[in-house]
């Protein structure tokens, strides 16, 4: 990428619509674009944060009717100068503007080039750069919303405390190498102590409240299980409100694992209809059952669904099979057809149990109920810092270990060299995130490159 050249793409989803947005900047947009432009006023002698109408032109040919939109460096979402010029949405009009300012000199925009630049030109950080991508992406209004408070800052503003705190000591720490033959302590080792309890504890905070942030982001996983015939395509089709799955009374007619979502409570919930468990000959639906215990460990939650009409030694012997694979996620016990038999809870559950039938209806609400509960949201409402991006996980992970390590050496009285060492490395680790110290051109690519053209 050279910096400032001017870049261009078409900044709304491909396709015709009533209109569609071409966004431009660098050196010299607002003079080229003027160049072509015909309104009451020349765009070169306007202000920033000002929309002008008028028509642009090839020569003699009027192309299209227009408004123009100019943002003027540094106040611009990129810092440099900015046009956005809004069209008409027939797609041979938008090639035709994009094919004149190729011609006039303009490049095509890299994916996430504009947002690259925003961050090279210290308009946001890394961490906000990347909760851009997330909002456009945000499929729900939790995932929006956490991705709005990061491009906001929130995430950054936490870090950027913890990170003075430590610059603050590692100066001190320096200070006492370079007086080393005075044997000086300008490091008190008991407030350093107290400084880095105080990180431990926010930065333990942040890295476990990916496991929240995760399925925000990516949705939660709902594994619904149990054996043949118990109803798991019916009560599919009856918490998303339309026939996605084959329903029958042939036992083993889902071989394979079926997928869709809802949205309930502003979170994405994935549900995942399994094949029916049971011993079986059959090759094809040993692979469907073996693909739904793979499916239970990637679960978040899992509803066990079991016809009520059962024995209850058959239902006993397959709620203890779940449960010996649901070890640290939730559990939901459903006694389907309750309709035609309903049953009190077997003294032998220990999860929360739901009488319903997934043919009729009832005790749906119930289950919705019960999903919703088994997502602690606290944080969310009360608007305290998620952490969604595996890779700001991982780089607090390495946090948390290299601080670790630095409480382990002060407590065997460390040297201060091996010291300030170790505090580097975990201001190393926090700036990775949000790109306060230089960050390598391949992961800024690779960051970057999940972008769409335009943004």
């Amino acid at each position: 990428m050279e910096n400032n050249q001017p870049i261009i793409a078409i900044a709304t989803p491909s396709g015709m619509g009533a209109i569609a947005v071409l966004r431009l900047s660098g050196k010299g947009v607002i003079d080229i674009v003027d160049g072509v432009f015909h309104g009451k006023k020349s765009l070169s002698q306007q202000k920033g944060y000002t929309v002008h109408f008028g028509e642009i032109k090839d020569g003699d040919q009027v192309m299209d009717e227009v408004l123009v939109t100019l943002f003027r460096a540094p106040k611009s979402f990129t810092g440099e100068d900015v046009v956005e010029i809004s069209c008409h949405g027939s797609t041979y009009i938008q090639q035709r503007l994009l094919h004149l300012f190729i011609e006039k000199g303009v490049r095509m925009a890299e994916p996430g080039e504009f947002t690259m630049r925003g961050f090279f030109n210290g308009k946001m950080d890394l961490s906000q750069a990347e909760a851009v991508a997330d909002l456009i992406h945000a499929e729900s209004e939790a995932s929006a919303k956490v991705a709005l408070q990061q491009m906001r800052g929130g995430f950054s503003e936490e870090l950027a405390g913890l990170r003075e705190q430590l610059i603050n000591f590692a100066s001190l720490i320096e200070l006492e190498l370079d007086f080393s033959e005075e044997d000086v302590a300008f490091a008190d080792r008991d407030q350093l102590h107290q400084l880095l309890d105080n990180i431990v504890k926010v930065v333990r905070s942040l890295s476990e409240s990916f496991r929240l942030g995760n399925v925000i982001k990516n949705g939660i996983p709902v594994a619904i299980v149990g054996a043949p015939n118990a109803g798991k395509s019916t009560l599919l089709n009856a918490l998303l409100k339309e026939e996605r799955a084959i329903v029958s009374e042939i036992a083993g007619t889902t071989r394979d694992t079926i997928e869709d979502e809802i949205q309930l409570g502003g979170l994405t919930y994935r549900f995942i209809d399994t094949a029916g468990i049971r011993e079986t000959q059959d090759t094809i639906e040993s692979i469907g059952i073996k693909k739904a215990y793979e499916k239970i460990d990637l679960a978040h939650i899992v509803l066990f669904l079991f016809d009520a009409r059962l024995p209850l030694e058959d239902i006993k012997r397959d709620y203890n099979d779940i449960k010996g694979r649901c070890k640290h996620k939730t559990l939901i016990v459903l006694a389907n057809k309750s309709d035609l038999h309903e049953v009190e809870k077997p003294a032998f559950i220990e999860h929360p149990f739901i009488n319903m039938s997934a043919a009729t209806g009832t005790g749906t609400d119930e289950v919705l109920r019960a999903l919703t509960n088994a997502v602690e949201t606290n944080a969310l409402s009360n608007n305290e810092v998620v952490v969604t991006n595996a890779r700001h996980f991982q780089n607090l992970e390495q946090t948390l270990a290299v601080i670790n390590r630095i409480k382990e050496g002060l407590s065997n009285g460390i040297s201060g060299d091996f010291l300030a060492q170790d505090v580097r490395e975990a201001l190393r680790y926090l700036g990775n995130i949000t790109g306060a110290i230089e960050i390598d051109r391949d992961i800024l690519g690779t960051i970057f490159g999940k972008f769409c053209i335009g943004k």
